[in-house]
């Protein structure tokens, strides 16, 4: 019998392909040899495989050119190291086909569970005590009784509503960590409860209701509050979304921040998110408390104005029935016409900057918690200031729930000591000058420099108390504001510097004198046309007064 031709595979390093596109074959070849194995595995009989490097092959001896588009017989040690890399790539794709395998099967087995699991149908009891409805945070044991490790005496059966915020399964039970925006409750399931489909399925953020009995954790064991609800029976109201879109994938905690800003309504869930919340409320009912205490009346100016007050180039401007309006930017002018009939008086409501700026100081849109005192000192205004931040953090502090989020968010926060500290903008330049921090030009710091953002944080994070900064000149300072009579460089003015924050308040008091305000229009290149219900103040009664306007974002960066 004739001896069977051996079958030839061509690789080509040059012009080969390791795709679909090649046949091994002369015309058609492979490009790398291991490629070929795969295709034409080495075990075959008879096989070879020959191999050229059609353009960057040597010439031969002779300088034919042709010698270099000779195909010749892989080397030894090219076949050797071929074959560990093929036998690499077998074992490889045999674990992964056995894996597939594998999870095919458990696929099949969970499908079938699942199945099953549909048949499970949970029933409320009827003989048991009808539930009472609680929020998660309710502990008064008059309405809420735990049944102790050591005690036959039952707890409350409770129905309780919210979403699964932590989920932990083991082979006969599930505990569920519900939230509802109030608290947090342990739940447990045992019996036919984990049986169920619903319960098989569950996913972080479903909203469920839970039926069973409040008892206390057993000794050594966690949950908060240190209770937790045996389940007895419960519903699914809204099943949320699992695997590739599943609230840890849209909201990973490695995630980029632009993907957790387009993502805010599912960060607000998460737990440093809502303290944040929490806490901002609980300030601003501080604030009104505050107020309250210093008999000021809230009023709520517009938002939509035709004037000015902290510079034009920041104002956002649009369209008010033909004519040009712009959102505010403080409510400052409106508060001080509130003066002669109500008395001290304050706001909260939104201001807009037109700041396009990517710094942690600066928002395009921004809670102003704002205020005009009348018939006052600069000196009664700096006290003020002082007593309404002192006050704020007792209120907030008082709260014992609010003042363990503050410690959690910002365990190195420290309750400010009185009095703070009291800095002229003169000493505060002396201080630049002579701590070598430079101006935004890098030269030594002058009287009359606007003392930029990082300069201003580094001296106040040196000192490291709240700082009272006042008399800026008048040339870096608002067209309203009251210059020092002993010095008429400088106005009574004032920012509040926190640590780690930097400026939270602005504040100064205002012009009284007519003649005075229509100066500093003049100086400012200003149309007092718009402005004639602004000066009118100065016209019937005038009257020593000033305010101030604090950031609450900023107050909040500082407590959190």
């Amino acid at each position: 019998m004739a001896a069977t031709e051996p079958k030839t595979v061509y690789i080509d390093e040059d012009v080969g392909q390791d795709d679909s596109t090649a046949t091994g074959s002369e015309s058609a070849p492979y490009k790398t040899l291991v490629y070929a194995f795969l295709q034409h595995p080495p075990t075959t009989e008879g096989i070879q495989y020959l191999t050229r490097r059609s353009q960057t092959g040597p010439v031969g001896e002779d300088g034919n050119e042709a010698a270099r588009l000779e195909w010749k017989p892989a080397t030894k040690s090219a076949i050797k190291k071929a074959t560990s890399l093929w036998e690499q790539r077998k074992r490889k794709a045999a674990k992964e086909q056995e894996l597939a395998i594998r999870e095919k099967e458990e696929a099949e087995k969970r499908r079938q569970v699942l199945e099953e699991a549909k048949k499970v149908v949970i029933k409320e009891d009827p003989s048991l005590p009808k539930p009472v409805r609680i929020r998660l945070d309710v502990t008064d044991p008059s309405i809420v009784k735990l049944r102790t490790p050591d005690s036959d005496t039952p707890g409350t059966r409770v129905r309780v509503l919210g979403r699964v915020h932590r989920l932990r399964s083991q082979k006969d039970v599930i505990f569920i960590t519900l939230y509802d925006g109030y608290g947090y409750l342990q739940c447990v399931l045992t019996g036919d409860l984990v049986k169920t489909y619903d319960a098989m399925t569950l996913t972080l953020e479903t909203s469920m209701a839970i039926h069973g009995e409040m008892r206390a954790v057993p000794p050594k064991h966690h949950a908060p509050d240190d209770r937790e609800l045996h389940a007895d029976y419960f519903t699914i109201i809204g099943r949320a979304a699992g695997d590739k879109e599943a609230i840890t994938t849209r909201v990973a905690p490695d995630a980029d921040p632009q993907t957790l800003y387009d993502n805010r309504h599912l960060v607000l869930r998460g737990e440093t998110s809502s303290k944040v919340m929490k806490v901002r409320a609980a300030a601003l009912r501080a604030f009104r408390q505050t107020f309250h205490e210093s008999r000021m009346l809230e009023v709520t100016p517009p938002a939509m104005v035709q004037t000015q007050v902290e510079g034009g180039s920041t104002l956002f401007s649009f369209d008010y029935y033909g004519e040009k309006a712009y959102l505010t930017q403080s409510s400052q002018l409106y508060l001080e016409t509130c003066l002669a009939s109500l008395g001290d008086v304050f706001c909260i409501c939104p201001s807009f900057r037109a700041e396009k700026s990517l710094t942690r100081r600066h928002l395009s849109e921004y809670t102003h918690i704002e205020a005009e005192l009348d018939f006052i000192t600069f000196d009664d205004l700096l006290d003020h200031l002082e007593q309404v931040i002192s006050r704020v953090i007792e209120l907030l502090l008082a709260d014992p729930q609010i003042a363990r989020y503050v410690k959690e968010l910002n365990p190195e926060f420290k309750v400010p000591t009185r009095p703070f500290k009291r800095m002229k903008y003169a000493e505060a330049i002396e201080w630049l000058r002579e701590h070598n921090i430079p101006n935004e030009e890098g030269q030594p710091h002058q009287f009359g420099d606007d003392i930029a953002e990082a300069a201003e944080r580094k001296m106040t994070d040196t000192i490291n108390q709240p700082i009272f900064l006042t008399h800026f000149p008048a040339e870096i300072k608002a067209f309203y504001m009251k210059r020092d009579a002993t010095d008429r460089r400088v106005t009574e003015s004032v920012d509040v510097l926190m640590p780690g924050v930097g400026e939270i308040v602005g504040g100064s008091c205002r012009i009284d004198d007519w003649d005075e305000l229509i100066q500093a229009y003049k100086r400012e290149n200003m149309d007092p046309s718009p402005y004639y219900w602004y000066t009118d103040q100065r016209k019937y009664g005038t009257s020593p007064h000033g305010g101030y306007g604090l950031g609450l974002e900023r107050f909040l960066a500082w407590r959190t």
